[in-house]
């Protein structure tokens, strides 16, 4: 998978596309896909007439790479995918690449307008952020910390079914960081908030943005200290207690859930081999 540059470059905000480069094309919240590629090029046949503000996001494998809104062309050989659908279901989406472009998209339509005091902003000189010359506030793009995390009791994980998915995944317990909070704290909160369960020896293993709208999720093994299940209904419609062997279907391991649970499971038989060798 290549890699993505978005490291800010002098002049960013006034940089324009030319044809060929490269496109990332969105259409509300789907992406416009080429049939064998993720990229759109600028003024390719699928753009039609269409010339929208285009966005410099960086390079991909060193070509110049704009973000863009679209109308849905219907054009032979172009499918409409949701976001979520790319994520989830696509082996070969570049996660990072989708993430990074619908966040930067979204923080750039949404504050056209100085959220102090309504006054026009305009794309900030020095820095990818927009600025509001009146109240000489910048505005950058929003990232909101979320926790997410794995509860171990014995050599069982727990997995919990959200009540506003649809999708047949369980998944893990997340939520979103308040105020005055640390990560552990969230952590240990959210839990007992959602499922009635006590945590200890929270962990930090690894993060991934999530961009439903612009949160950075940041992963956690806990401990079960105590509690029965009790689940909050408008967050949760089912949640249980697994084994490595015999466990519901789960998020890909494109996604942070579906990280976090394989290095559980993994955590789990190392135990397991230790006992057994012992």
């Amino acid at each position: 998978m290549a890699d993505l540059t978005t490291q800010w470059i002098p002049g960013w905000s006034e940089s324009a596309p030319g044809d060929g480069d490269l496109l990332l094309a969105f259409s509300g919240n789907g992406i416009l896909k080429p049939a064998d590629d993720w990229f759109l090029r600028w003024g390719g046949p699928e753009m039609g007439g269409s010339r929208p503000e285009a966005l410099a996001l960086g390079s991909w494998e060193g070509q110049p790479l704009f973000v863009t809104m679209l109308p849905d062309t219907g054009l032979p050989g172009m499918q409409t995918l949701s976001l979520r659908e790319a994520m989830l279901e696509s082996e070969d989406a570049p996660v990072d690449l989708l993430s990074t472009g619908f966040q930067v998209l979204q923080w750039w339509q949404d504050h056209r307008y100085c959220g102090r005091c309504g006054e026009r902003t305009a794309p900030h000189p020095r820095e990818r952020a927009r600025w509001c010359g009146r109240c000489s506030v910048p505005w950058y793009p929003r990232i909101a910390p979320c926790i997410i995390t794995v509860i171990r009791h014995h050599d069982r994980f727990l997995l919990a079914k959200s009540s506003r998915v649809t999708r047949n995944f369980y998944s893990l317990i997340a939520g979103f960081v308040e105020p005055g909070e640390s990560l552990e704290q969230a952590v240990v909160r959210e839990v007992l908030e959602e499922t009635g369960l006590a945590v200890t020896n929270v962990r930090y293993q690894n993060s991934q943005p999530w961009p439903f709208p612009h949160q950075l999720m940041m992963g956690f093994f806990a401990d079960y200290a105590g509690g029965e299940l009790c689940l909050q209904e408008d967050e949760l419609s089912d949640a249980g207690w697994f084994s490595v062997e015999e466990h519901p279907p789960i998020p890909p391991e494109t996604t942070i859930a579906g990280r976090l649970i394989a290095s559980m499971k993994a955590e789990i038989l190392e135990g397991q081999g230790a006992v057994g060798h012992d």
